[in-house]
């Protein structure tokens, strides 16, 4: 794996996998074949993506993801259980089928996170999105724990993205652009937290300002009764 900050190849964790089960489908039964079949169309259109992504196009390889995904999550069985009773009846997958299916899924998310980063106006709450999805599978991904880091850390929220950062960081110690990011993180926290102190100072001034004058009209007033 390149660096997690860095202009990284595209995941490819799928191929090996889709190469073994496409190899040995020789019994397979129609309904099995027809998934098989699905599943090499998504990991084609992952390839390709990958491929347009190396040469910079990236609207061509955040296509080609999207396709992939369309592909896949007519299999999802997270997607076809809510789904029972609206539409065809989807066989079960295999334990490699299934396992095919979320690595690809896997890597087109990350993927498509990592070309929105490369956009010149960067959607960092989808870039979020996509990188939290990740983690749902792959809770320790680099990658995702660093774009969910910079992406939360623009959406506003710097504890957060302290958190992601610093298992980033864990990960891939080296790293200088998750440790570029993890500083920011960081300063803005400190930023926050001085912001705080300031308002707390501010709030506890006033009380005693605003409580030595209650003192004095209460004493002003005890002057009045005995008057």
């Amino acid at each position: 794996m390149e660096a997690a900050g860095g202009e990284e190849s595209p995941e490819v964790s799928g191929a090996a996998a889709a190469e073994s089960i496409f190899s040995g489908r020789t019994k397979s039964k129609p309904s099995s074949a027809k998934i098989d079949a699905q599943l090499q169309d998504a990991t084609r259109l992952k390839t390709e993506g990958n491929a347009f992504y190396r040469e910079k196009k990236i609207r061509s390889a955040i296509g080609h993801y999207h396709r992939a995904l369309l592909i896949l999550r007519s299999m999802d069985t997270d997607v076809t259980a809510a789904m029972k009773g609206f539409g065809p009846e989807v066989p079960p997958l295999t334990a490699a089928q299934e396992e095919l299916l979320r690595n690809t899924q896997v890597d087109c998310y990350n993927n498509l996170a990592a070309c929105l980063l490369q956009r010149q106006t960067v959607h960092y709450a989808r870039v979020q999105e996509y990188s939290l999805r990740v983690l749902q599978w792959r809770p320790g991904d680099v990658k995702a724990l660093y774009r969910a880091g910079v992406a939360t850390l623009e959406l506003g929220d710097a504890h957060t993205a302290k958190q992601y950062l610093i298992q980033a960081c864990r990960g891939q110690p080296n790293d200088a652009n998750v440790r570029k990011h993890l500083q920011r993180a960081e300063e803005k926290v400190n930023q926050e937290l001085q912001k705080e102190k300031a308002m707390y100072r501010g709030m506890f001034s006033s009380g005693l300002k605003s409580g030595g004058s209650g003192e004095g009209i209460n004493q002003s007033n005890g002057v009045g009764e005995g008057v």
